[in-house]
């Protein structure tokens, strides 16, 4: 038998040697001194040779040991050669098939109808907290509780909303690789994970907002409100309107119709994703007509006062509501949510508010949505919330009143 101290002492010749062990195990000293542990053996009536590492890295005792690993692989039938090769082959293709290969095959095809800055968003998140939890491994292979403890580690940052829409984007990752068979991906192991079975469950707040009783003093105030111009008006457009404070501070000149009364958003720039109508009451083509002369001659509506070719900032308006002793209790989103209530409370049909609110709901009121279904209808009621905002600020007197249907 082989002795270590024989390994180690083993000097090099003009010829390579072996110094053997036993039960087919050697010790082979190559020209330039390097010293390789391999183990001779008999498959299928052929003598082969399988390599152990070099010594010193392999000790002597680790050389044994994998030796008589191989030893019971060969009693069973199995080539030891061929097993290590069937190994760095599936390997080879599990690397091409990990979490994060599948998923930037993905995300140019997911990205390609989304807003730039919202696609860049997924990709940051995928790099920050999925692909370091998940990326490396095997798609077919991740198991639920591996996305678990994953987005728990994100909710323990604080971060709920993102631990949620982690999961949500790592199921679409799934569905992707199910639906075009890559990386041997047949289930999405994110469909076995619900939210509220794995995250702290966190109370939803509310946009603040005033109570309706209150509105007619805020509109005075924004009629009085001795600040830039355009954010005065984008504050009347906004209660005229009740878009989104993103959907007002990004519009274009080149979405409006103003002879037609019609400002159509495109797909690209709403919360849903499809092209949305707003039917612009004689109130909001005056408003806009006066802002017409401050930038209409430049790209967008509401633009920033350092930098005409930017839109204004998303806290301009929350600003100006907190100059005017607004602060904690209403935002740009606060005008939806009055707009939402006065008009249910009038008897406007539920369907047309929604519509015209752009939420998710429109699903429902047809199958194929149509961004100018109800128009007739929304138009109508735009014009008697256009006329009811008019009369509000002149008076204390709360009165919607229903056009003729």
């Amino acid at each position: 038998m082989l002795t270590d101290v024989q390994a180690k002492k083993a000097k090099a010749f003009t010829n390579h040697y072996k110094l053997p062990d036993e039960r087919g195990l050697h010790l082979l000293v190559k020209t330039n001194g390097s010293k390789l542990w391999q183990l001779r053996y008999r498959h299928l009536g052929k003598e082969k040779t399988a390599s152990l590492g070099q010594y010193p890295d392999v000790s002597l005792a680790e050389a044994r040991e994998k030796r008589e690993a191989l030893r019971k692989l060969i009693a069973k039938g199995v080539d030891p050669i061929l097993a290590k090769q069937a190994d760095k082959e599936a390997q080879r293709v599990a690397s091409l098939s990990t979490f994060e290969v599948v998923a930037r095959q993905w995300y140019p095809h997911w990205s390609a109808n989304k807003h730039a800055r919202h696609a860049e968003y997924v990709l940051a998140r995928l790099e920050a907290d999925v692909f370091p939890a998940i990326g490396h491994r095997p798609i077919s292979q991740i198991q639920a509780p591996e996305l678990v403890a994953m987005v728990k580690k994100i909710e323990a940052r604080g971060a709920l909303d993102i631990a949620k829409r982690s999961l949500q984007t790592t199921g679409q990752v799934f569905r992707y690789a199910i639906a075009h068979g890559l990386g041997g991906a047949i289930r999405n192991p994110a469909t076995d994970i619900k939210p509220l079975d794995v995250l702290t469950p966190r109370r939803k707040q509310n946009y603040a907002r005033l109570d309706p009783k209150e509105f007619p003093v805020l509109l005075r105030k924004i009629e009085a409100y001795n600040g830039s111009p355009i954010t005065r008006l984008a504050m009347k457009l906004m209660s005229l309107t009740f878009v989104r404070t993103g959907e007002l501070i990004n519009a274009k000149w080149s979405e409006f119709d103003l002879e037609g009364g019609r400002w159509d958003i495109p797909a690209s720039r709403m919360k849903m994703r499809t092209a949305h109508v707003v039917p612009l009451s004689s109130q909001a083509v005056q408003v806009l007509l006066v802002l017409k002369e401050i930038s209409g001659h430049r790209e967008y509506l509401f633009t920033s006062e350092r930098d005409y070719s930017k839109p204004m900032s998303n806290n301009t308006i929350l600003g100006a509501l907190k100059r005017m002793g607004y602060a904690g209790q209403m935002t740009g989103h606060g005008f939806r949510g009055l707009a939402s209530t006065l008009l249910h409370e009038q008897g406007y049909d539920h369907q047309h508010i929604e519509l015209q609110l752009a939420h998710q709901e429109r699903n429902s009121v047809s199958a194929a949505y149509n961004h100018a279904t109800y128009l007739i209808q929304r138009t109508r009621m735009m014009q008697d919330w256009g006329d009811f905002i008019e009369q509000q600020a002149r008076s204390n007197v709360m009165q919607l009143t229903r056009g003729a249907a």
